[in-house]
């Protein structure tokens, strides 16, 4: 995806631009009957009574102005509940949601396109065959105000739950790791381990400090292929970047047939090409998704709120998860076997690490859930169930599992529960 898609997706995620088209196609629409009269026969619009059509739009008017501050006002609670009692990080998922912005969307440009009617009324614009049109229009709106009430009301009734908001962040988490599981290393070419050779390259730095949000591989490939030279990349979506860290690497310039300004533009279309920004994104960030899955489980166990019910839910979410990776064909081997896998072969990234994914999302619950039998029999549950999906998952399942024993070592006061927990571990693998 190209910088400028990346950006035009990001800006469509926002509220204002839906709801912007929407009031254009309003205005437009409530216009057009003006231009369209003439196709209507007079006499028919005395049948109809398209004279009604005034004060329909004095009552969708009024109403709609209501019901447009109504729902923004129980969005706006619904986020502040989501962030007490789930995360502040996961409240962007609802931000972005599409039905909200459809629904407001919808109000907003009924509001619109009833005040621009009733201007072009009282302006005489339209004439009865006008008239005619506008009646028939708004009889089409009123249906879909009625229809998006319908959906708008069930989902108000959801929205900013610790439920809905756990099954949003899911989809975005599952999303970006099916993503990244067709694309093992961004589409480019595998670094299967650490540059030996880093002193041998020319490191890019970034002047910005931020996480790297998204890399556009088809720009930095075709650049790498104009110029004929190879692009490493040193620091995948998800990374806080500073101006120390080396974005990527790419060859001396004394061992290329380039001029220093052609080296130079290189090097600033390079740094382009990662977009860094002041937060995480969940769409080419899996490990940003895990995490937030992880911290929802904190807040879970904290005394404030103290909901193990909720933090054993997020284990069997990050379980449902983690199973789609562990279950896929082992992705080295396939980038290195199969040419088709590689779309960028002048760009070489590294991959995505499963014992990171695993340590971002259980680390920070196995600290938490010290102490509590119940989250941590389903966490030692949970290490088993992944372990059996693989040599590597069992190897990290263990370490985990290992870690788990010692921190209730610490806190658990029964011997019997600690002993059940030790059993379970004896499972792994197995």
């Amino acid at each position: 995806m190209s910088r400028w898609l990346w950006t035009l997706r990001n800006i469509s995620s926002h509220l204002w631009p839906r709801a912007l088209i929407f009031g254009i196609i309003a205005i437009v629409t409530a216009l057009a009957s003006i231009y369209l009269k003439d196709f209507i026969p007079t006499e028919l619009s005395y049948k109809i009574g398209a004279g009604a059509v005034e004060d329909i739009l004095k009552i969708l008017a009024s109403s709609m102005l209501a019901v447009t501050i109504f729902s923004v006002s129980t969005m706006v609670g619904a986020y502040s509940s989501a962030t007490n009692n789930v995360t502040p990080r996961a409240t962007k998922l609802l931000l972005e949601d599409k039905l909200s912005h459809n629904a407001l969307s919808t109000f907003i440009g009924s509001f619109i396109f009833s005040i621009v009617g009733i201007i072009a009324l009282k302006a005489g614009a339209y004439g009865e065959s006008g008239q005619f049109i506008l009646y028939l229009v708004t009889i089409i709106l009123v249906a879909i105000i009625i229809v998006t009430m319908f959906t708008w009301i069930d989902y108000l009734s959801k929205l900013g739950r610790v439920h809905e908001t756990i099954g949003k962040v899911e989809t975005a988490t599952a999303n970006a790791l099916m993503e990244r599981m067709q694309r093992p290393y961004l589409g480019g070419v595998p670094i299967l381990k650490d540059l030996d050779n880093k002193s041998e390259l020319q490191a890019i730095h970034e002047t910005e400090i931020g996480y790297i949000q998204h890399i556009d591989m088809n720009r930095l490939d075709k650049f790498a292929k104009d110029s004929e030279i190879e692009i490493y990349i040193n620091a995948l979506p998800g990374v806080f970047i500073t101006p120390d860290r080396p974005l990527a690497y790419l060859p001396k310039k004394t061992d290329t047939n380039l001029t220093d300004e052609e080296y130079d533009e290189i090097k600033d279309t390079i740094r382009e090409c990662f977009i860094v920004d002041k937060d995480r994104s969940y769409k080419q960030d899996p490990r940003f998704g895990l995490s937030v899955l992880s911290e929802i489980a904190q807040r879970a166990m904290s005394p404030a709120i103290n909901d193990p019910g909720t933090a054993i839910q997020i284990l069997g979410t990050g379980v449902r998860v983690l199973s789609e990776w562990a279950n896929r064909a082992d992705h080295e081997r396939t980038c290195e076997e199969h040419e088709s896998g590689i779309f960028y072969p002048n760009v070489h990234a590294p991959g995505l690490k499963t014992h990171d994914l695993l340590q971002d999302f259980f680390a920070p619950i196995v600290r938490e859930a010290a102490g509590n039998y119940e989250v941590s029999m389903r966490l030692q549950k949970s290490c088993v169930a992944l372990s059996r999906m693989g040599a590597e998952m069992e190897e990290i399942c263990a370490e985990i599992s290992r870690a788990s024993l010692e921190e209730n070592k610490r806190k658990l006061v029964l011997q019997t529960q600690l002993d059940a927990l030790e059993e379970t571990a004896k499972s792994i693998g197995k």
